[in-house]
């Protein structure tokens, strides 16, 4: 099993990147809040899950051990497979995913294409605990919460829009006025971007 690749980001698409490994170019299928943070031309650093079909092998890149974790817990639900585990972690993190499950979240869980409510409470059943508990987090009050919409538009221009059709997405999605893009939220105004430039390529 590939548990790890790191080497040169070659390219990142809307649904992957290419990262090169001793001279060879290996597609991994990562989410989009993974993908935001490479950088073409960039060295990648990314835990990695094979699964290896009769019809296919294919490699899926995450962040994080903990991502690629849950990300194969999640495929021991019945007619759950790599894909639709993959976009429950472009919805949710891994984190969300154990709250939704401990506390039932049906509705967190519908959120997800392709989950229905009878599909949740499947996941909630047959996952019970074993995802685990959140990771605590710090109680410390932040002085200020940094404005995170560069990265957005960095990610945008970084899949090949140019910088003005990628601010003025990030702005449609979040207006300026609306307050601070925090690191949480990253993810969730990528995926509102993308759906506002739809169609085509700046």
């Amino acid at each position: 099993m590939i548990a790890s690749l790191r080497g040169r980001v070659l390219q990142v698409r809307l649904d992957a990147a290419v990262v090169e490994v001793g001279g060879v170019g290996l597609l991994a299928y990562a989410t989009p809040a993974t993908l935001a943070g490479l950088r073409t031309g960039h060295e990648a650093d990314l835990a990695t899950s094979l699964v290896v079909r009769e019809e296919s092998i294919t490699l899926y890149g995450f962040a994080d051990a903990d991502e690629r974790d849950v990300f194969e817990t999640l495929q021991t639900v019945s007619g759950v497979g790599p894909r639709l585990a993959l976009a429950m972690l472009a919805v949710h993190t891994p984190d969300g995913l154990r709250r939704a499950v401990l506390d039932e979240d049906l509705a967190a869980l519908q959120r997800v294409p392709g989950i229905g409510r009878k599909g949740a409470q499947r996941i909630v059943l047959e996952l019970g605990d074993r995802l685990g508990a959140p990771v605590p987090t710090a109680a410390a009050v932040a002085p200020a919460v940094p404005d995170r919409r560069g990265e957005v538009v960095e990610a945008l221009v970084g899949l090949g829009w140019n910088q003005r059709a990628a601010q003025d997405a990030v702005e449609q999605v979040v207006p300026v006025d609306a307050g601070a893009v925090e690191a949480v939220d990253v993810a969730a105004v990528l995926r509102g971007a993308l759906r506002v430039l739809g169609g085509g390529r700046g």
